[in-house]
């Protein structure tokens, strides 16, 4: 080897590794059918209530988060992913969902429609948060939106749906409701002014973030893991005694809903949610292993959001839960999801004239719902059967030069290790009925309606 070519081998095993971002994760097979499974589940749940699918950008404006959500919360001032475009706009890639959809609504003119608006989405959201098991940078959610209309049965429709949706998905016994009510706007100031007073002085003891959330965010004390700032926490002022009448009957109302139901619930004063726009009921789902470190979502009514986004003052309610930590727990309960990538049918062929054949078969089988490959790449019978173990298919097609001479084709049992011939122009059928038209894959576009 001259000097040069081992010049740029070492070149070469210097380049770094290609591999995700920190915080970033690939989506494997495998863990797509759990997220088409959750997917399915979230969207046969939203059908059933009459809620309607909306997709908002993944970027917007970085006002449409630092307005809605609030200059102070961690995320506007730690997490997000914010950048000047080639036009010296300040564009952000959305860190939660609530913020855009209420753009959505101002700016499309939603308020003309029957209210309340109902919506849902299931999308990807990004942070800039510290990787940790279950948290990544980026991290799909789903979410649904009550938008027009004020009443505590709204609040507790949106914690009903996320329950009918965790005990489709086998994680109901895994979850604890935590709720609070953290009152009107003119109440919340109370006892803010209150809660402000209680820590001045304090300060010493708080730990840094709690330190600038005393100027900043003052409801955020009260949700700190710090074990000194807990321990604080725990004497501080209570908000019941800043509620007012209204924020009480409210409060009353969304728990003797929840009882109506059989949603089991913890009353948790703590409970603040950590955005800006939250008013009167907030909840979350915790992991009833670890509790508020790892929430599987969240979310409350947020009735001054709209106003503060420029539009009319409009009610509101949603919530959102993650899915890769919902679909954690599920793994973690042996939940096992169908899956509809499985081969059914796998066709190998010897010879030009067969792989010719074979092109319209393939086609044929697909069409008629049976999944199908065929290894038109290989030569060999004998890698090509080989694969077909790899693929765990119950049957296999066989083409050959005597085959297609002959207008017939082998159907071979991979269990059994049997096999038979059969006439080529009834092997798509007699392969549909051995799948069983229940496990067909069927979709069709004659459900498409052209004007």
């Amino acid at each position: 080897m001259t000097d040069e070519q081992q010049a740029q081998e070492a070149a070469e095993q210097k380049k770094p590794k290609l591999q995700t971002p920190p915080g970033f994760h690939d989506i494997l097979p495998k863990d797509h059918e759990y997220f088409t499974f959750v997917k399915k589940v979230v969207r046969h749940r939203a059908r059933q209530a009459g809620y309607r699918r909306i997709t908002t950008p993944i970027l917007e404006a970085t006002e449409v988060f630092s307005r809605g959500v609030g200059e102070s919360t961690d995320i506007v001032e730690k997490e997000m992913y914010t950048f000047e475009d080639k036009g010296g706009r300040s564009m952000t890639m959305k860190p939660e969902g609530t913020a855009g959809i209420c753009r959505a609504y101002i700016e499309h003119g939603m308020k003309e429609l029957p209210q309340p608006v109902e919506l849902y989405y299931i999308e990807p959201h990004f942070r800039y948060d510290k990787p940790q098991k279950g948290r990544f940078r980026m991290f799909w959610q789903f979410g649904f939106e009550i938008l027009g209309e004020s009443d505590p049965a709204l609040d507790v429709q949106c914690i009903f749906i996320a329950y009918k949706i965790f005990k489709d998905l086998g994680v109901d016994q895994n979850v604890s409701l935590q709720i609070n009510n953290i009152g009107s706007a003119k109440s919340r100031a109370k006892y803010v002014e209150a809660l402000v007073n209680y820590f001045i002085g304090k300060e010493r003891s708080l730990c840094e973030n709690c330190q600038k959330r005393l100027e900043k965010n003052p409801l955020r004390l009260l949700d700190c893991k710090n074990e000194d700032c807990m321990i604080l926490s725990e004497l501080a002022p209570k908000f019941a005694q800043y509620r007012s009448k209204e924020d009480a009957d409210f409060f009353r109302s969304v728990k003797e809903f929840l009882d109506e139901l059989g949603i089991k619930y913890t009353e948790n004063e703590k409970l603040v949610r950590g955005l800006d726009y939250y008013s009167q009921t907030v909840f979350e789902f915790w992991d009833s292993e670890t509790g508020a470190q790892n929430a599987v979502g969240g979310g409350g009514r947020y009735d001054g959001l709209m106003e503060i986004m420029g539009g009319e003052p409009t009610p509101a309610v949603g919530f959102a839960v993650g899915i890769e930590r919902l679909i954690e727990n599920m793994k973690k309960n042996g939940v096992t999801v169908p899956s509809k990538d499985d081969v059914q049918i796998f066709v190998a062929q010897l010879g030009d004239l067969a792989k010719k054949k074979c092109l319209r078969l393939i086609d044929e089988l697909r069409d008629r719902g049976v999944r199908t490959i065929g290894a038109l790449g290989k030569n060999s019978f004998k890698a090509q059967l080989r694969l077909a173990d790899k693929f765990q298919v119950p049957y296999a097609l066989i083409l050959g030069i005597t085959e297609v001479r002959d207008g017939t084709i082998i159907i071979r049992d991979m269990s059994k290790g049997q096999q038979r011939y059969i006439k080529m122009d009834e092997v798509v059928d007699e392969v549909v009925r051995l799948i069983g038209k229940d496990n067909l894959d069927m979709y069709s576009p004659g459900e498409i309606v052209v004007a």
